[in-house]
């Protein structure tokens, strides 16, 4: 806008010294000069850039992608790297419990029974009780009983699955949140937090205080000094807890997210103190909990076409590298191991990240050509910002997805910061420039391809609105060097401005995607809308030929109608109103054409 506003007014007032210098007199000096920034002002511009916006956010709206500032469309396209959750983003969000690992035996969970490793008789679950007890008491999900009908679960999509799975294979099948309230009453609670990886929750059972916790495996087994095997407790030896890990590490690389599960009784003493550092030691281990969240249907499709489109895919979770590696193998994000890469993908441990400093993170990231750092594990919303920031620091265009309150710095850092709109916070939500109704990874992907076309499209309409400045100069600077009448008077211009704009602009703006559009690199962001290429293309190519079909319509018109060059021709005669007609309506003429012309820079019409 500035470009061209400057350009007017410059070539204005150059015009009007050079009518001054041939001797023209000053109103007719004026008139020119005016003639000539009128002719270079696209006064359709900004209004078909503001509509063009909104309608790509009315598209994006429409694939599940509510954007809730107009230039955050426009940033969309130049994006290079997604920082990605996995659960909820990459997954469906809808955890089952597919697997246990008890009394030393991998137990699947089929059809409505537990079985051993593979086909064989169902279970008897009684001796489990302390470990679906614990299930579903160690759980903050809420149920509801609506009717009739089953109570349905809410709550964390982990926890949900916890408490289905102790009503639909435990000895407590059928018992309601009512009933453990009344007999099992809580007496506290140690929440989760990113740093300890676990979670523990104190409650009042037969007469005494018992401890029930659940976490990562890796903290949760240093800290167990005994486990329970078909009923029995025994003393926790070294070679049991390397084969649970052992168990835990098979669960993961199979993308499994996995729990361990322990209890305790608490004393006297330590009840009087309740803290992480006395309860959740001396711990008898139940079991390994294995749950499986399947990835969206559509994002390997989507992660195939970031690669194609040049936009780097990285994965943020907190989940085991294990389960992050084996989840991004199934989405695509890493070559699969029947790929025979010859080097494994690097993966990031949150207790790796913070030996690395900022500039080594930098250089580890920059080194990265081949794609090979896309996972970062057991991360928490701070490690997430050192790597956002990281980037950004790199000249990146970093789009980022997050849904918790924590997350919020991390989205209000980013270029672009995504909550879901479905698991997200109202605090993620509200830091957000871009919601996920639908909470999907293909949905980011979709709303880059609208951005790109929202910029490809406000490119053509710019070109189309730019180019019919040159026919509206030409007669113009004609008159100030040639001595001959305007062949277009300013009402005119201001008709073609405003009457041949708008309209067509928008329809421009509301182009689809392109072909191809997704299998080029991102733009940079520095790239002017206003390119050389683009300036030539409209005032040097489009622009000339307009300008040459509106000077012959008008010179044609007054040949045929008996004039001579030389002759008089007074800016009353009907004559020459009659022949600016011509070039007016042959301006409009070749805008209509000028609209298909403009639909692609390299297709033919």
């Amino acid at each position: 806008t500035y470009v061209v506003a400057l350009l007017s007014l410059v070539m204005g007032v150059l015009f009007f010294f050079i009518g001054l210098s041939m001797g023209v007199g000053f109103w007719v000096s004026a008139i020119f000069g005016i003639g000539i920034i009128v002719a270079n002002v696209p006064e359709g511009l900004l209004p078909a850039v503001t509509l063009a916006l909104a309608m790509g956010s009315q598209r994006m709206a429409r694939r599940k992608a509510l954007i809730k500032q107009l230039t955050s469309v426009e940033t969309l396209g130049c994006t290079t790297v997604i920082c990605t959750d996995k659960t909820g983003t990459l997954t469906e969000n809808r955890m089952r419990i597919e697997r246990l690992y008890v009394d030393g035996d991998e137990v699947e969970a089929q059809e409505g029974r537990l079985v051993r490793r593979g086909e064989g008789p169902a279970l008897n679950v009684q001796h489990w009780r302390p470990l679906f007890r614990a299930i579903a008491l160690c759980n903050n999900a809420k149920q509801a009983r609506r009717g009739v009908a089953r109570a349905s679960v809410t709550g964390d999509p982990t926890e949900v699955a916890l408490v289905e799975f102790a009503q639909q294979y435990g000895p407590m099948h059928g018992l309601g949140e009512g009933y453990f309230a009344e007999r099992f009453r809580r007496m506290g609670e140690l929440p989760f937090d990113a740093d300890r990886k676990r979670m523990t929750t104190i409650h009042w059972i037969e007469g005494q205080l018992m401890a029930f916790v659940k976490g990562a495996p890796e903290i949760m087994l240093p800290l167990c000094t005994r486990t329970q095997v078909h009923g029995q407790v025994l003393p926790m030896t070294q070679e049991t807890r390397e084969a649970m890990l052992a168990q835990s590490r098979s669960f993961a690389h199979q993308a499994y997210r996995v729990l361990a599960v322990a209890m305790r009784n608490i004393e006297a003493g330590v009840a009087e103190h309740l803290s992480p550092e006395t309860v959740e030691q001396e711990l008898t281990f139940l079991g390994l909990v294995a749950l499986m969240d399947p990835p969206h249907r559509e994002v390997p499709e989507a992660i195939a076409r970031c690669r194609q489109a040049g936009v780097r895919v990285i994965m943020i979770t907190g989940d085991h590298p294990l389960t992050a590696l084996a989840v991004a193998r199934k989405i695509g994000l890493v070559p699969s191991e029947s790929e025979h890469e010859p080097d494994p993908p690097t993966i990031i441990e949150g207790s790796q990240l913070e030996t690395i400093g900022d500039e080594d993170l930098k250089k580890l990231m920059q080194a990265d050509e081949r794609g090979r750092l896309s996972v970062f594990a057991r991360m928490t919303p701070s490690h997430k910002m050192r790597i956002v920031t990281a980037l950004m620091e790199m000249g990146e265009i970093v789009a980022v997805t997050g849904d918790g309150v924590n997350d919020a710095p991390a989205l209000r850092k980013a270029d672009i910061g995504i909550a879901m709109g479905v698991a997200g916070t109202d605090v993620a939500k509200e830091t957000a420039d871009m919601i996920l109704l639908d909470d999907n990874f293909s949905t980011i992907v979709n709303a880059i391809e609208e951005g790109r076309a929202v910029y490809a499209n406000i490119r053509k309409f710019v070109t189309y609105v730019l180019s019919h400045t040159t026919p509206e100069l030409v007669p113009y600077l004609a008159y100030g060097l040639l001595a001959v009448p305007p062949a277009l008077t300013i009402p005119q211009i201001l008709a073609v401005d405003l009457g041949t704009d708008i309209v067509p602009a928008l329809a421009l703006g509301a182009e689809p995607p392109h072909a191809g559009i997704m299998e080029v690199p991102p733009r940079p962001r520095a790239e002017r809308l206003l390119s050389l290429s683009t300036l030539l293309r409209t005032y040097g190519f489009l622009g000339l030929i307009e300008a040459g079909i509106a000077m012959a319509a008008f010179f044609w018109f007054l040949h045929v109608q008996g004039w001579t060059w030389g002759a008089p021709l007074a800016w009353t005669d009907p004559l020459y109103r009659q022949a600016t007609t011509m070039t007016f309506a042959a301006i409009v003429i070749a805008q209509v054409a000028n609209v298909f012309a403009c639909r692609s820079e390299r297709v033919s019409i």
